[in-house]
């Protein structure tokens, strides 16, 4: 199983380019960047950890220009967005930043993306909450037109365009992994339509071990190999018999917490995570 390093880049925490550098030279199979684009201040609706919003979900860097700044210090680790969320963007331009992301770090982007949970966030780009995951539905089919066709051309309730040229393509064929974050018996149902992994948050190791249970059964009754879904579990415990309790069921990546810290903390906290890698 392969181990992957989280964080929230902020203005305050360790360079992009710094960590990804340090995160390939202990081993590391990747590093993730999550997106907010902004906190809405009426903050009406509930942080889904408890509790207050921690400062960095307003503070982050966008994680396309973080990505890409690791990439140019980096040559080995896979990168990728934990979580894009794309239902607050709009799906041509998306769909150039990770192709664009995809050629300039040689082929090592993971397409993390997800509906999220901010209702106001959501409501100030123009998206309605309801049908938020109808829209991602449509987006991911719009990006692998785009990615995949010369002329792409998509028609839909919540994304369509005519006829485009769109270049760059993704150095990867047919495109980037595309992996849904989420923990809810519908997300699971999205991924096997629709995506090539999956991506729960590792608060409940119990919850996430019946979820691949049934993520196999939704692939049978679907007809889908197991073997063509990845399964990402985001913020697993540092611990080494929860991990093999990880491995063995399946999963494919544990993706480790390190805090938005300056390189004093993250640096030792990136030795220690470094030690469940043998």
């Amino acid at each position: 199983m392969d181990i992957g390093i989280f964080m929230f880049p902020t203005g305050d925490a360790i360079r992009p380019d710094e960590l990804g550098a340090e995160v390939e030279a202990r081993g590391f199979e990747s590093l993730w960047f999550p997106e907010h684009t902004h906190i809405p201040t009426s903050r009406r609706t509930p942080f889904p950890g408890g509790g207050e919003l921690p400062p960095e979900y307003s503070r982050s860097h966008d994680p396309f220009v973080a990505l890409t700044a690791a990439a140019m210090s980096t040559s080995t680790i896979r990168l990728g967005t934990g979580i894009c969320l794309i239902i607050e963007r709009d799906t041509i331009t998306t769909a150039k930043a990770v192709a664009s992301l995809d050629v300039l770090s040689g082929g090592r982007f993971i397409f993390g993306i997800g509906g999220g949970w901010n209702r106001e966030e959501m409501e100030h780009h123009g998206t309605d909450y309801p049908t938020r995951f109808a829209k991602l539905e449509e987006q991911v089919a719009a990006f692998k037109t785009i990615w995949t066709e010369d002329e792409a051309e998509f028609h839909g309730r919540h994304v369509d365009f005519d006829p485009i040229w769109s270049w760059p393509k993704p150095a990867q064929k047919p495109h980037p992994p595309i992996v849904l974050g989420g923990g809810t018996r519908y997300t699971r149902q999205r991924v096997v339509d629709h995506c090539d992994g999956w991506m729960p948050i590792g608060r409940d190791d119990e919850a996430v071990l019946r979820g691949i249970e049934d993520l196999r059964h939704r692939a049978e009754r679907a007809g889908r190999a197991m073997d063509t879904i990845s399964i990402n579990v985001f913020g697993a415990t540092p611990n080494r018999e929860v991990l093999d309790r990880y491995a063995e069921a399946g999963v494919g990546r544990a993706v480790l917490l390190a805090r938005p810290e300056g390189r004093d903390l993250v640096l030792p906290r990136l030795d220690r995570y470094a030690t469940l890698l043998t």
